[in-house]
């Protein structure tokens, strides 16, 4: 047994798949096989059952992830300590990041760390905040950046960014300054899906001023932020989004921004990691140094 055949079988753990495994670390399906058949032929176990096309980790399969996970990371720990400069370290780091995170957070970051980890590569996998947090959970990616806190014992939250959200109109819209979310009731409404951050917050917002869903004119759902805001340049309908998204147009005169009276509408952007999982050397280092590859907040500011 090696530290490559067990680097091998967290892969195909991972993926659930030796076709996926093999793809993600160049190597032909057939080679994969190979290690995981050599492993179970060394230890005198089988690590999975083939049960039609899923492959499911036996007891045994079980037990040896664990351990890998432990001797990978100590493996990348040692390197670390011999090697005194760390420009060698490298590897794969899965990011689940939702909307806004996914493309105005992660790109600044990544290029923050990848200056004293440049051997580093990045596999970023966007979508609604809550499928972030479940990502998380199960394994799939080794932490997330999302705007919105969904409460697991296993989940830890790492507060980053604190930012706004805001109305958003085309320059068509008779709607002037800052309104009440009464007076927009009238208006057609483009709206993200429910898993968002930014869903989960409006609706808070409307149940605490007594407003259903029903009562809003909401033409569109939309899974994407990008979608969302082609929707308003259209003048199709209106928008509340994050200031983050809206300022860029903004600020090339594409779309007015609006002030809602009442809306507390201030949230943070957190990294969540699952503490029950083993993490790389470097995803275990982007997480120490999160709060240098984004401007940090203040302990004092943290709800």
């Amino acid at each position: 047994m090696d530290l490559h055949q067990l680097f091998v079988f967290t892969k195909v753990v991972e993926h659930k798949s030796f076709s996926k495994a093999a793809e993600d670390i160049f190597l032909s399906q057939s080679t994969v096989s190979s290690h995981i058949q050599t492993l179970e032929r060394t230890l005198n176990v089988s690590l999975f059952d083939r049960v039609g096309r899923e492959n499911i980790l036996t007891p045994s399969g079980e037990r040896l992830y664990q351990w890998a996970l432990k001797l990978l990371l100590l493996k990348d720990q040692a390197m670390l300590d011999l090697k005194k400069g760390v420009t060698e370290l490298r590897g794969i780091i899965r990011i689940g990041a939702s909307s806004v995170p996914g493309q105005f957070m992660i790109p600044k970051m990544v290029k923050q760390f990848r200056t004293q980890y440049p051997k580093a590569t990045f596999h970023i996998n966007q979508s609604s905040s809550k499928n972030v947090a479940d990502k998380v959970l199960n394994g799939s990616v080794d932490f997330g950046i999302l705007g919105e806190k969904y409460e697991n014992e296993k989940l830890c939250y790492i507060p980053l960014l604190k930012e706004s959200l805001v109305l958003i109109t085309s320059h068509h819209s008779d709607i002037v300054g800052s309104v009440d979310i009464h007076e927009l009731l009238k208006y057609p409404f483009i709206m993200r899906n429910a898993d968002s951050g930014t869903n989960s917050l409006i609706e808070k917002f409307l149940t605490k001023n007594q407003i259903s869903k029903d009562q809003m004119n909401i033409v569109a759902y939309t899974e994407s932020g990008q979608s969302l805001i082609q929707f308003v340049l259209q003048d199709i309908g209106i928008a509340i989004i994050s200031e983050m998204a809206a300022r860029e147009y903004y600020d090339r005169n594409l779309l007015r921004i609006h002030d809602i009276n009442g809306f507390d509408n201030e949230r943070f952007f957190y990294l969540v990691y699952n503490q029950n999982k083993t993490q790389s050397m470097l995803s275990k280092l982007f997480i120490e140094s999160a709060h240098e590859l984004i401007k940090p907040i203040s302990p004092d500011e943290i709800k």
